[in-house]
Formats: structure tokens, sequence, C-alpha cells
């Protein structure tokens, strides 16, 4: 026969939410908000450095590069393959 422990303890009470007036800004005051808000979001990144961005935009500029080669030797291939095809029929 186990006995139940009681607590002293008050039950919880309701907690409302405190909720701002759901007022409309004008468009100046939502453009002002705008921008503050995005200020203070930049202010969060973290920018990379000369020698980051410098290797970052090379190695953007190399794989393009190669992308447009390899492009460009699907694009001859697939000439000659209709050309061929052409002087066939």
């Amino acid at each position: 026969m186990a006995e139940e422990k009681k607590t002293n303890a008050a039950p919880a009470k309701a907690v409302t939410a405190v909720k701002k007036e759901d007022t409309e800004l004008s468009f100046f005051q939502k453009v002002s908000k705008w921008f503050r808000e995005m200020k203070s979001e930049l202010k969060k990144v973290v920018w990379p450095t000369p020698e980051a961005l410098r290797n970052n935009t090379l190695v953007s500029l190399g794989m393009m590069f190669i992308s447009a080669v390899v492009i460009w030797g699907f694009d001859e291939f697939a000439q000659m393959v209709v050309r061929l095809i052409f002087r066939l029929a």
C-alpha cells in the first residue's frame, strides 16, 4: 500500500501573452522599418576576407571557363554528327 506523494504546489495560472497593437504603418514607416531591419541583418553577415574573395572568384571563373569549353565541345561534336547524317542522306 503505497502512499501518494502530496505536493503543496499551487496549480499553474493561465498566462496571457501580451500582444502588440496591430496598427497599420504608413508607406514611409514601412520603408524605414525595412531599412532598419536590413541594416541589422547585414551586421550579422560574416564577410569574406579579400584573399577568400579573390580565391572564390578565381574558382568561379575557372569553373565557368571549363563549363564553356565542355559545352562548346559537345556542340561541335553534335554539329559533326548532324553533318555526317546529312552527307549520308
